[in-house]
């Protein structure tokens, strides 16, 4: 685990040469690809130092983090285009992954806290300065009180845990029948519920998508939504008790929040809006899968997180596409672009339909495991997963067949082709996400 955190450490320096920009990019492939090769064949704890270690859980999300940080410097190739800054842009995505190499490897759950507060400080750092419009200061002040006033009692909580358990590692929190009240329970699991987000505290999201760049967009999508996820499935441990209990409150709160922020979907005209606030739809499954406390429901959400990444990723890279050649995100300019873009089309089609969860993408097995799992829990929840499944397929068929068909803006006169550049971005993010359904065994068991 140090000497990938040592790797990646020592490729700050390098951000501040001008012309490294695409040394920086295949070195942090060859660190993602020199990760992937450890694969870790045991289904316990490994890797372990005093501070670092992995399971599968985190060595996924390890792996999702770095390759999401290589495409964005792929993805922002105007910046080093344009001279907007590159060396400390890179120095950004560079100290980005640092932050979430050490969060998703913590052991500690005080460490852990500590590098998931500090992953946002980059991310503002993205949306502040390289967003496109002056609201982008608004987004960013949403993000940081958003996030930090609900991880304030997860602090607060952390600290009597260590009072009461005299210790905070992970694999020794097994909760051992120990609880502490239902308002120690909403302490510990508030924050995640934020970060993810949960219907109600999920404003933040949209705002901070619509004004931050392209890889502002693909981190918060991609990653530091699962670092909810990811909390969630480290202290429920400690909260068994109260979990099964309070649990359906959020279950029913999150499933019902999908289907009203798949209807507000129906009604977006801005790509990037609509994107992310189907995000919020489909981590509302997340959550409704974890806080079933069941092994099937926990390993579905998982993948779903997984898969999730990848997609919206892709799909916000897409509109970016558009918007770099139109100056404008509306699907009212941005119609009949398989006219002008016949090439984009394609892609379109393949990561609209992983959104819907169509086969052979790892949407379908995140999305049936998570059906099952919460169809097994009640039987009432099979109404609101109805209109959630097609309200899903519903909105991603409107924004494809909205932009892709009618006629064209008659304010656009020619338009260029995609560049090898996108089309090996957009490869890199599909392509994983179907080939990944072949080792299905280990996103299964990794629980």
């Amino acid at each position: 685990m140090l000497s990938f955190l040592c790797f990646l450490v020592f490729l700050i320096p390098l951000c501040f040469f001008s012309d490294l920009w695409w040394l920086v990019c295949s070195l942090l492939f060859f660190v993602f690809f020199s990760m992937f090769f450890s694969f870790p064949y045991f289904f316990c704890w490994g890797n372990l130092g005093y501070f670092f270690g992995c399971d599968l859980i985190s060595y996924g999300l390890i792996l999702l983090s770095l390759w999401i940080c290589v495409l964005m410097i792929l993805a922002s190739e105007s910046v080093f285009r344009f001279f907007y800054f590159p060396g400390f842009f890179l120095f950004v995505v560079i100290f980005l992954s640092v932050m979430l190499y050490c969060t998703f490897g913590s052991v500690s759950l005080l460490s852990f806290y500590v590098f998931f507060e500090s992953s946002l400080i980059p991310t503002l750092f993205l949306i502040l300065g390289w967003g496109y419009q002056p609201e982008r200061v608004q987004a960013g002040i949403y993000l940081l009180f958003y996030t930090l006033l609900a991880s304030l009692p997860l602090l607060v909580g952390i600290l009597f845990v260590y009072s009461n358990l005299c210790s905070l590692c992970f694999f020794l929190l097994l909760g051992n029948g120990w609880s502490s009240g239902y308002l120690f329970y909403v302490c510990m699991v508030f924050a995640f519920l934020v970060s993810m987000p949960m219907f109600m505290v999920h404003l933040w999201l949209p705002k901070a998508h619509v004004e931050a760049p392209v890889s502002g967009s693909m981190i918060l999508a991609g990653v530091l939504l699962k670092l909810g996820g990811y909390g969630l499935i480290r202290v429920f441990p400690l909260l068994f008790k109260f979990g099964s209990v309070y649990s359906f409150i959020w279950i029913s709160l999150s499933l019902v929040g999908g289907v009203f922020v798949s209807l507000f979907c129906m009604r977006q005209t801005d790509l990037k809006s609509l994107i992310a606030y189907s995000s919020v739809a489909h981590m509302g499954m997340v959550i409704g899968g974890i806080m079933t406390l069941s092994y099937w429901g926990v390993c579905s959400s998982y993948v779903l997180m997984i898969a999730h990444g990848l997609c919206s990723s892709g799909l916000f890279c897409l509109s970016n596409i558009s918007y770099e050649r139109f100056g404008s995100r509306s699907l009212l300019v941005n119609s009949g672009l398989m006219n002008l873009m016949p090439s984009m089309a394609m892609w379109w089609f393949l990561l609209s339909s992983c959104n819907m969860a169509a086969p052979p993408s790892l949407n379908l097995l995140g999305e049936i495991g998570l059906l099952s799992s919460l169809v097994s829990w009640s039987w009432f929840l099979m109404s609101a997963l109805v209109f959630l499944s097609f309200f899903s397929a519903a909105y991603t068929l409107y924004m494809y067949s909205y932009s892709q068909h009618g006629s064209v803006y008659s304010g656009l006169y020619t338009c260029s082709l995609g560049y090898v550049r996108e089309f090996s971005l957009l490869f890199l993010h599909w392509f994983p996400l179907n080939i990944i359904v072949l080792s299905v065994d280990v996103a299964v068991f990794c629980v």
